[in-house]
């Protein structure tokens, strides 16, 4: 009996690790190049719902059955933003890249504010924002120094 019931622990923990693993890298990650959208569409087993051109930049849009990502690059084919809307926000960790830990050390000194709904972290680099409420959870991701001239940050949604 408790033969088994290690067996069963062993079996879940390691399928717990195998698919945070594999989406540890599934997200477009800021700064880099359009390879990744198409990369993203594998690792996430999702459908590519639309490709928009607007303002001189391109929106590449993923879902899967709880989460939709889009991807926005600068016609020089890097990304600049990302925004996502689901049943819950995504690891940023593969979203922000090279971002991360300067998003990290910044979160970690942010204080948390009972009762608020949105949350803005900005760094040097990178603003993080997340907000909504549960089964509508939003956010997105910019680098202000990536974004084309003419386009407002307001575009990123």
């Amino acid at each position: 009996m408790k033969t088994r019931l290690f067996y069963i622990i062993f079996l879940v923990f390691g399928l717990t690790l195998i698919s945070f693993i594999s989406t540890g890298q599934v997200q477009a990650a800021l700064g880099e190049s359009a390879d990744s959208v198409e990369s993203d569409q594998k690792a996430l087993s999702a459908v590519r719902k639309a490709t928009k051109t607007s303002n001189g930049y391109t929106v590449h849009e993923i879902r899967t059955e709880t989460l939709i990502v889009r991807e926005y690059l600068s016609s020089s084919g890097i990304v600049f933003g990302i925004a996502w809307n689901g049943l819950s926000h995504p690891d940023l960790t593969p979203l922000l890249g090279s971002y991360n830990s300067e998003y990290q050390k910044t979160m970690q000194k942010t204080k948390r504010q009972p009762g608020r709904k949105h949350v803005r972290v900005k760094t040097d680099s990178v603003i993080v924002e997340k907000w909504g409420h549960m089964r509508n959870l939003q956010g997105r991701a910019y680098v202000p120094d990536l974004i084309p001239q003419g386009v407002s940050v307001d575009e990123i949604k």
